[in-house]
């Protein structure tokens, strides 16, 4: 559902009024360098690039940080299938790491399945739950690997004082119908590496150069993509990242409400799946002991059984299973270093969490007495 309001129209006519629907064409200040400006304050990082997907910023982040052919990408089991895509779409081949209990990248299998080949970390914040940062950068600074954390459903979050996104050496955002703000489409990638954000301009706007607000870097010109965002989307994101902490405070006022209603409901053979940083918690999922009673829970209104959410699990990444790239001379994994599968028992320990785990819709678009009443079945 749509929270979006009469700030978000005034700001789309403002737009449409201007005539300047590209960020490069815009006279003034554009939409696009002021919710960049947003990004870096709400985030507290040096430098913050608005692009037109989050897959996209997966991608600006990965050439930003020079990731290539031959190299190994670690990536979650359980996220959205973007995350293994981008390591492909620069030659790069991702690698499949198990989650544990808090629904996020496991820092023991994490490295358990590092290799010499291994160049990059990209930990999820899966549905407003934060990774184990401080376990996850731990590994990442023993084995000189670059961390790319993929914020796109944990946008505003925190960890232990620090914004998801700003922890690892770059971080990236998707603001698509489904976030925690969103535009339709658009995304972002945010660093406090001058190079890794000179790249990543470079390769957003096939090149970057002849640009009046171009970052001044001594990186060697290369040509890129067009993945810029429009000043619409940039318009209507920017009301929204104001009160983006309001949002994110009822969504942790409704967690503990429902948190309350459901221990007070005599309901059991469930427990609430562990966070990272509980006094920040802003999402809500259940571990249930057996399989069949997360399916029946997840058939209730609001409550989702995340085995059965589709691209969100390894298994069902028809696109990275086959293994076929667009053109047979552009086949990433013809570079690696070794044989890279995805047998449908890769991650066991995955498959067997999400049978058992329900996320509950926390819903902050909904008036208090709404969200009370629509969430009632969960308490029966």
């Amino acid at each position: 559902m749509l929270s979006l309001g009469v700030r978000e129209l005034a700001a789309a006519m403002r737009v449409v009024a201007k005539g300047d629907l590209g960020r490069y064409y815009s006279r003034g200040t554009s939409e696009t360098d002021k919710f960049e400006q947003g990004l870096r304050a709400t985030l507290d990082v040096r430098h913050a690039l608005a692009v037109n997907s989050g897959t996209s910023a997966l991608i600006c982040a990965l050439v930003g940080a020079g990731i290539g052919p031959g190299d190994e990408v670690l990536v979650p089991a359980y996220t959205w299938v973007s995350t293994a895509a981008a390591p492909l779409a620069v030659g790069a081949v991702p690698v499949l790491v198990e989650i544990d209990e808090s629904l996020t990248m496991d820092p023991i299998d994490l490295e358990r399945k590092i290799t010499p080949h291994t160049k990059a970390i990209i930990p999820v914040h899966m549905i407003n739950l934060v990774c184990d940062m401080d376990a996850i950068m731990k590994v990442a600074v023993k084995h000189d690997l670059v961390v790319i954390e993929d914020a796109c459903q944990a946008m505003g979050l925190k960890y232990r004082g620090r914004r998801a996104g700003s922890i690892g050496h770059s971080g990236v955002f998707s603001f698509n119908q489904h976030k925690n703000i969103k535009s339709g489409e658009g995304g972002a990638i945010v660093t406090n590496d001058d190079r890794t954000f000179a790249r990543a301009a470079m390769y957003h706007d096939v090149g970057h150069y002849e640009r009046k607000d171009q970052f001044v870097s001594d990186e060697p010109i290369f040509v890129g993509m067009n993945f810029r965002m429009p000043e619409l989307s940039a318009a209507i994101l920017r009301p929204q990242l104001k009160r983006l902490d309001r949002q994110l405070a009822r969504r942790r006022e409704r967690r503990r409400f429902l948190i309350d209603e459901l221990a007070a409901s005599g309901r059991t053979g469930y427990a609430i799946s562990p966070h990272h940083d509980p006094a920040e918690a802003a999402g809500l999922a259940l571990l249930f002991d057996d399989p069949q009673e997360a399916k029946a829970f997840g058939d209730i209104k609001g409550a989702r059984r995340l085995i059965d959410t589709g691209r969100h699990v390894y298994t069902n990444w028809q696109s990275i299973l086959a293994k076929r790239p667009v053109h047979p001379l552009l086949d990433p994994y013809a570079w690696a270093h070794r044989p890279i599968d995805y047998p449908a028992d890769a991650c066991p320990a995955t498959l067997d969490i999400l049978a058992r785990s329900c996320t509950v819709e926390l819903a902050p678009e909904l008036p208090t007495p709404a969200f009370r009443v629509a969430t009632r079945s969960m308490r029966a």
